[in-house]
């Protein structure tokens, strides 16, 4: 006999199963599907668990929200544009599941260097040793000299953006959300942090512009956000602090200005977690009503699977 008392484990209490609650039953497993399977099958074959039960509740939240005439809004990072999905998102904006498009200064270079170029995203190890990292002249140039006009003109940074992409027309317009977006007549934002974009360290920069035309469209999303009541949708695809921000201001100018707006929908999509994603689009914004969701995954695969679930979606209605 040691010296150390033991619990009584034979005093222990059972109860059956039965009497569980359980979070996982056997109808939300996945299915096999066959290699020639449509993928409406595919995508029904998902388990009915966690993120792709989460993705499949957003879809219908997202369908809802269409046939009630409520704004689908999507807050985009750079990166998105790098990771070639520009088509995709130009496709959903085709198709009416799109009514407003915000971006980062970054966001705005590279869909203009794509539409005018075809080519975007330079090698910045290697020019930062030498000085010329962001130091493209007809980037700098096509950004700045358009700004600067949309100063006097009362425009929008992206509404200037897409009005000048699509005027110009260059080899890749067609490429270019800015441009689209603005023949759709669906506004584009554009939200500056001055100093973070390539084009604030040429000559060409103008300060004034690139302050008023973005504030202009901090009012322009501002608007977009006080529409989202009762059933309205925000993605977040890839923007780790400055849209977050934005979009939680934006919603207290729209709260301010039109009292209660609750009981809408918001989703981040990123490659890992981030604080305000997490807490400024899906916990803060939602509190009072409507749910967030939270998706970790490389955009590249992440986005276009949820794209071709939201049309298979759309189609069944």
């Amino acid at each position: 006999m040691g010296r150390y008392n033991e619990i009584p484990i034979d005093k222990v209490k059972t109860y059956s199963i039965q009497k569980r609650q359980s979070k996982v039953d056997f109808k939300a497993l996945a299915k096999p599907v066959t290699p020639d399977c449509s993928f409406d099958t595919f995508f029904d074959s998902l388990p009915e668990i966690l993120s792709s039960k989460d993705l499949k509740e957003l879809i219908g939240h997202i369908v809802q929200a269409k046939k009630n005439g409520k704004p689908i809004l999507v807050m985009m990072g750079a990166h998105v544009i790098k990771t070639g999905l520009s088509p995709i998102l130009i496709d959903l904006m085709e198709l009416g599941l799109i009514q407003g498009v915000a971006m980062n200064g970054a966001g705005a270079i590279h869909d203009t260097e794509l539409a005018y170029f075809g080519q975007t995203s330079e090698d910045v190890a290697s020019t930062l040793k030498t000085g010329e990292f962001g130091m493209a002249k007809e980037t700098g140039d096509l950004l700045n000299e358009t700004i600067s006009a949309a100063l006097s003109n009362n425009l929008g940074f992206g509404e200037a953006m897409g009005q000048r992409i699509l005027k110009d027309n260059p080899d890749h317009a067609d490429l270019s959300m800015q441009a689209q977006a603005y023949k759709l007549e669906i506004p584009v934002t554009i939200h500056v942090a001055v100093g973070t974009d390539i084009v604030h360290q040429q000559p060409s920069a103008n300060g004034s512009a690139i302050g008023e035309t973005s504030l202009r469209d901090f009012r322009i999303f501002s608007d977009l956000v006080s529409q989202l009541h009762d059933g309205g949708v925000v993605l977040l695809f890839g923007s780790a602090v400055i849209l977050p921000e934005v979009f939680l201001k934006a919603l207290t100018v729209a709260r301010n200005v039109h009292g209660s707006i609750t009981n809408f929908y918001t989703a981040s999509f990123d490659m890992i977690r981030h604080y305000r994603p997490d807490v400024n689009v899906v916990q803060r914004p939602t509190q009072d009503g409507g749910k967030g969701y939270q998706f970790v995954g490389q955009h590249e695969l992440l986005i276009p699977l949820f794209a071709v679930g939201l049309k298979v979606a759309i189609n069944k209605k």
